[in-house]
């Protein structure tokens, strides 16, 4: 695999085999991430989300899992509406480990409204990244100036098992191009297993309705672009995002050993690196394998 591609999609999938359309059991879901973690392409993933309603689950099934050499296991937890009482949970077994066993490296909260924010932001640990869920249908700014204020990140629910949960083109543009300018890091969840836009089922039954998903790809070389260009103090133009998170041709994308580029978008390798650091995170996936297939069949890994 070329350099820049490797740097765009290292540590991009966080398994999230707990929930739909896969929504395996928690010990088919660790079993799934361990073998992944041993595999060849290890390399893309990072995190295990984990509910923090599992974790009491999650601690007695892990010596199952001793044999595979995972020390610590990366989590991604999410509170819920009782985030106070996960929250001492947390807290407690993260002074119990010390780490040996388990790293909660982010923690994630279901939509809030922007004045709940800065109110729990401040009970949660200083040192561990938090990103709280925009609705799609709620007004953008009060959550950009929430986060600013906190210091935290944004996540963006890309998709589901109906289509009514994939929000449209222009509208995620939008919401991408608005996180760029005000430099506020996310990540995305939901609907990401495939790596170009096109229509695909949408869940694993054989008799699944279809829909039209956006891309991994797509949507990682729009978040570069739009952090490359909010960096020089000018947002990509709205146009030019919308048309790549639609671009649905591989031969629309070069990549080369120092660079990925689209139309007019060159993304070096060091952009790549500073945005997958400073910006664009992860996303979430049921399957970790789907990503993997498709980039094979693409010929990219």
């Amino acid at each position: 695999m070329l350099p820049p591609l490797h740097l765009l999609l290292t540590s991009i999938v966080d398994y999230a085999g707990l929930f739909p359309p896969a929504q395996l059991n928690l010990s088919e879901a660790m079993a799934t991430y361990a073998q992944a973690q041993s595999s060849p392409q290890s390399w893309m993933l990072n995190c295990f989300i984990l509910p923090a309603t599992h974790l009491s689950n999650w601690i007695k099934l892990l010596p199952q899992f001793s044999h595979f050499s995972i020390q610590p296991w990366p989590l991604s937890v999410i509170l819920s509406q009782n985030w106070t009482t996960e929250l001492e949970q947390i807290q407690s077994l993260i002074a119990a480990e010390k780490g040996d066993r388990l790293q909660i490296r982010t923690l994630e909260v279901a939509p809030l409204p922007p004045s709940a924010i800065s109110t729990i932001s401040h009970q949660l640990p200083p040192e561990i990244e938090v990103f709280f869920e925009i609705p799609f249908d709620a007004e953008l700014e009060p959550y950009l100036q929430a986060l600013h204020q906190a210091g935290r990140a944004a996540k963006l629910r890309t998709g589901g098992i109906n289509s009514d949960q994939f929000p449209g083109s222009s509208q995620l543009a939008q919401r991408i191009l608005a996180l760029a300018e005000a430099a506020i890091p996310f990540k995305a969840t939901a609907g990401l297993h495939h790596p170009l836009r096109s229509r695909y089922a949408l869940t694993y039954a054989a008799n699944s309705p279809t829909a039209t998903m956006h891309g991994f790809l797509n949507l990682a070389i729009l978040a570069a672009s739009a952090y490359q260009h909010s960096l020089y103090q000018h947002s990509l133009p709205l146009e030019q995002a919308v048309a790549l998170l639609e671009e649905t041709s591989l031969a629309q994308f070069q990549f080369s050993n120092t660079a990925i580029s689209w139309r007019n978008q060159l993304l070096s390798t060091d952009a790549i690196a500073q945005t997958r650091q400073l910006f664009f995170r992860s996303f979430g996936s049921c399957s970790y394998q789907d990503p993997i297939t498709d980039l094979e069949q693409l010929k990219l890994l």
